[in-house]
C-alpha cells in the first residue's frame, strides 16, 4: 500500500485506489500519517477532531474510526509489507514502511536536492527536485478537513513545496536555462506576489536574455506593491541588480550572489 497527502488523501493499493468516505474518519487517518511510526496521542486526535468541544460519545467514536480503519488497511494485497495499526498506551501507533508516504519520499528528494546542489552536483540536483516535485497533484490534504495539528502540517508542506520550487529555479538558472524560465516566473511572481525571491530571479532572468526595460517593470511593480501592502522598499539585492541593469554592466550569463540563498531550509 501507498498512502498519499500531497493532493487529495488516496491510498493506493496495487492498480485500486482506495480511501475512507467519512470526513473524521480520514482527518484520523491524516493525523496518523503525518505522525507515521510515532505514537500519536488520543488526546491530540480528539483535539484534532473535535477542536476543544469532544461529544460524551468521543473516546468510542475515536475507537470506530480506528476499527474502521484496521479493517481497511488490512484489505491491502500485500501482507507482508501491509501498514499496521496498532493500540499503545494513551494513543495509536500506525507503523508503515519510508517509502509507502509520499510526503516522506517528497522530503527524502528535496534533501537529496539540497545536498547536491551545495556540492556542485547540479545534474543530480535537478533530477531530485523534480522527482520531489513531480509527487504533488494538488494542495496538500486538499480534501480533509483539518484541525489544529494537520493545519500546522499541512503549512510546513505548503511552505517546503516553495522551498521546492526555489531549489528547481537555482538549479535551472545554474544550467542557464534563463529563457525557458521567464513564463514560469512570472506565473510565480503572480501567485507569491509579496516574496521578493521570485522576483530577483525574474529580474536576472530578463536581464540574462537581454529584456532589460522588462527586467526594471519587474522592479517597479515589486517596489509599488511592497509601499501598498507594507510600507517597505525592495531589499537590497533588488536594489543593487536593479542598478546594475540600469548601468548595463549586469554581466549576461554569470551566476548571480543571491540565486544560492534559495537553499536554506524553511
Amino acid at each position: 500500500m501507498r498512502f498519499q497527502l500531497l493532493g487529495t488523501l488516496e491510498i493506493q493499493d496495487g492498480p485500486r485506489r482506495i480511501a475512507p468516505s467519512a470526513p473524521k474518519q480520514r482527518s484520523v487517518l491524516a493525523l496518523l500519517l503525518s505522525s507515521a511510526n510515532e505514537v500519536t496521542p488520543t488526546e491530540v486526535l480528539m483535539e484534532e477532531l473535535w477542536e476543544g468541544r469532544p461529544p460524551t460519545s468521543a473516546q468510542t467514536t475515536l475507537q470506530t474510526y480506528v476499527y474502521q480503519l484496521r479493517k481497511l488497511l488490512s484489505r491491502g494485497t500485500g501482507p507482508e509489507d501491509s501498514p499496521r495499526l496498532v493500540t499503545k498506551h494513551g494513543g495509536y501507533l500506525l507503523t508503515i514502511s519510508r517509502d509507502a508516504l509520499d510526503a516522506i519520499e517528497f522530503e527524502g528528494f528535496v534533501d537529496v536536492a539540497r545536498e547536491s546542489l551545495h556540492a556542485g552536483d547540479v545534474e543530480r540536483a535537478s533530477k531530485a527536485v523534480r522527482g520531489a516535485l513531480d509527487l504533488w497533484h494538488g494542495p496538500a490534504l486538499a480534501d480533509v478537513v483539518t484541525g489544529p495539528r494537520l493545519d500546522i502540517y499541512r503549512t510546513r508542506l505548503e511552505e517546503l513545496r516553495v522551498h521546492a520550487i526555489k531549489l528547481k529555479i537555482e538549479t535551472q538558472m545554474k544550467m542557464g536555462q534563463h529563457h525557458e524560465l521567464i513564463g514560469e516566473l512570472k506565473e510565480l511572481t503572480t501567485v507569491y506576489a509579496l516574496d521578493e525571491w521570485f522576483h530577483l530571479q525574474l529580474m536576472e532572468a530578463l536581464s540574462r536574455a537581454g529584456r532589460r526595460h522588462e527586467a526594471l517593470e519587474v522592479y517597479h511593480r515589486l517596489r509599488y506593491l511592497l509601499r501598498e501592502e507594507l510600507g517597505l522598499e525592495p531589499g537590497f539585492e533588488m536594489q543593487e541588480l536593479q542598478q546594475a541593469v540600469l548601468a548595463t554592466s549586469h554581466p549576461r550569463g554569470a551566476r548571480p550572489r543571491h540565486v544560492a540563498r534559495a537553499a536554506t531550509r524553511p
